[in-house]
């Protein structure tokens, strides 16, 4: 499954996590706390502050399920702003960089972050880009890149419902579904199928799909 669950607050995370892991993630987040309120000298000789070691490890500690929520609280609590962010995500694995993407709406007002957007859409990965089309995407990608977002997710087989605010951006854009329209001859003439998420997209546009 590819598609992003809500992340839950901590009260909703917490109630879903066993003793140990609910310890953890207290610490995690307090240790992320304190960084946001005394950040260490830029001279430190520590690389790494120890939440973002605990970012790194919350999928061991939390669950796999429930890694994503967890990262993106303590994104949270330590106030990460664009520079975190970039690191942790250009040094993190996948699990790490799909949690940053997630948590951009919150952590970043403007479109400074699109270059991690356009990396993950770059990927095959489908779990990267479907967190990459949600609601950062669809407030600051231009149109030119959001189409092609739109289209990586037909390519991929990643659900059109991922993509955050698809309707509003879709209705009446004619280039759109002059791509979707293209893609669709393409896949046809090779003799491959069409996504079935495309005609609902092509509707969005306003064009019936039965004009293919």
């Amino acid at each position: 499954m590819v598609t992003p669950a809500p992340v839950p607050t901590r009260k909703e995370l917490e109630e879903l996590l066993d003793d140990g892991a609910r310890d953890w993630l207290g610490d995690a987040l307090a240790e992320a706390a304190r960084a946001a309120a005394a950040p260490p000298a830029a001279s430190s000789p520590y690389a790494a502050h120890t939440w973002e070691l605990r970012f790194a490890a919350a999928g061991r500690h939390c669950g796999h399920a429930h890694a994503d929520a967890a990262r993106t609280l303590i994104l949270g609590e330590a106030r990460a702003g664009l520079d975190t962010l970039t690191r942790l995500y250009q040094q993190g694995s996948a699990a790490e960089r799909r949690a940053v993407l997630l948590a951009l709406p919150a952590r970043v007002r403007g479109p400074q972050a699109l270059p991690l957007i356009d990396d993950a859409l770059r990927t095959n990965d489908t779990r990267l880009i479907a967190a990459a089309v949600g609601p950062y995407a669809a407030a600051h990608l231009d149109p030119h890149g959001w189409r092609h977002a739109v289209l990586k997710c037909l390519f991929t087989g990643v659900p059109t419902d991922v993509v955050a605010g698809l309707e509003r951006r879709a209705a009446g854009d004619a280039e759109l579904a002059r791509m979707l329209t293209d893609f669709a001859v393409e896949r046809t003439a090779a003799g491959r199928d069409v996504p079935h998420d495309l005609g609902r997209v092509l509707t969005l546009t306003g064009q019936e799909p039965e004009e293919l």
